[in-house]
């Protein structure tokens, strides 16, 4: 890799990645926009990932590749990689997802061109397993708006976070807490991200995110195409599996007694607190949350009653032991 900064790092987190690997890392090699790093981290990898990042690693001198003696979960890999990163700018890449050939150097430009742009991102379809063309992502958020308690009510609305995917300003995620690991962290750090800057998405379809089983969405979100489009109504019994997803974030709460819902709406509450706004603008979040949340009340109720129920059964068992309930 060259000894001179990069103006972007693309950081690629991956765990047992081989059906999809090489298609993600020839989509970004391809990109019209050359000046670029990428840094893969592989989590303990059990099939042929690593075999496949080294080879590619040889090839190319922008690629540097990392491989963690064990699996640190999701969230804390997707961190490292940003930490590993040394760009004006950075992106995360998945192990499955394609870009067009100019996907990076469009963003790019926007960015360099309006500094209150602090995430550029375009429009989304869905591909399958073979890559051809599913469905249209079209959930469109006023992620650009310029008042921040505008953008954190745009940004509680349910999405699919692909914004994440996009090119952002590394100075913007130095600002932004690292990502948690429990349910919808991916959300809520979009969120928090942008109350820092707006957002902006090229009007074009330049990313195309693979659909198939073994991703986390369709084992824990199996409805989640049905959420592409937010003029349709969902029931509640289609929300992800947010403690199923807070394991995935981070595998130290497996077997832990947890409160997902409850941990996520402390963090939107961190978010408000945390964040330079005025009174003004934190009364506006809060009537937001209001808002955006009302209707799903039962939901820390249901938290409860799990929490109620394990402890029981242990009880039963014999096996209660003095462990904390975590968030």
């Amino acid at each position: 890799m060259s000894s001179n900064q990069p103006r972007l790092s693309i950081g690629l987190p991956v765990y047992n990645g081989e059906k999809f690997l090489k298609e993600a890392i020839d989509s970004l090699l391809a990109q019209t926009f050359e000046d670029f790093e990428l840094i893969i981290s592989d989590n303990a990898s059990t099939d042929k990932t690593e075999e496949i990042c080294r080879a590619y690693a040889e090839q190319d001198q922008r690629i540097c590749y990392y491989r963690n003696d064990k699996n640190i979960g999701c969230a804390r890999n997707f961190n490292q990689v940003f930490k590993l990163s040394s760009g004006e700018y950075f992106k995360w890449a998945a192990y499955d997802d394609l870009h067009a050939p100019d996907f990076i150097k469009k963003c790019i430009e926007v960015l360099d061109q309006d500094s209150t742009i602090i995430l550029c991102h375009s429009h989304t379809y869905f591909i399958d397993e073979r890559g051809s063309f599913l469905q249209n992502y079209d959930i469109k958020l006023k992620a650009d708006a310029l008042k921040p308690h505008e953008r954190f009510h745009e940004l509680l609305t349910k999405h699919l976070c692909y914004q994440c995917y996009g090119v952002i300003r590394a100075s913007a995620l130095r600002m932004t807490s690292p990502m948690g690991g429990y349910g919808n962290a991916d959300g809520i750090f979009l969120l928090r991200l942008g109350m820092l800057g707006r957002f902006y998405e090229i009007p074009e379809y330049l990313f195309f995110a693979r659909s198939h089983p073994q991703q986390s969405m369709s084992m824990y979100f199996p409805n989640y195409l049905l959420f592409s489009n937010n003029t349709k109504k969902h029931s509640l019994s289609m929300l992800p599996d947010f403690y199923a997803y807070a394991v995935w974030f981070d595998s130290a709460n497996k077997g832990q007694i947890l409160l997902p819902h409850w941990r996520i709406f402390w963090e939107y509450l961190l978010s408000i607190w945390r964040s330079p706004l005025s009174l003004y603008e934190r009364l506006c979040c809060h009537r937001s949350l209001h808002q955006q949340l009302k209707g799903t009340e039962y939901l820390l109720l249901k938290d409860l009653l799990m929490v109620v129920q394990r402890l029981w059964k242990d009880w039963r068992s014999g096996l209660i032991k003095k462990q904390p309930v975590r968030l």
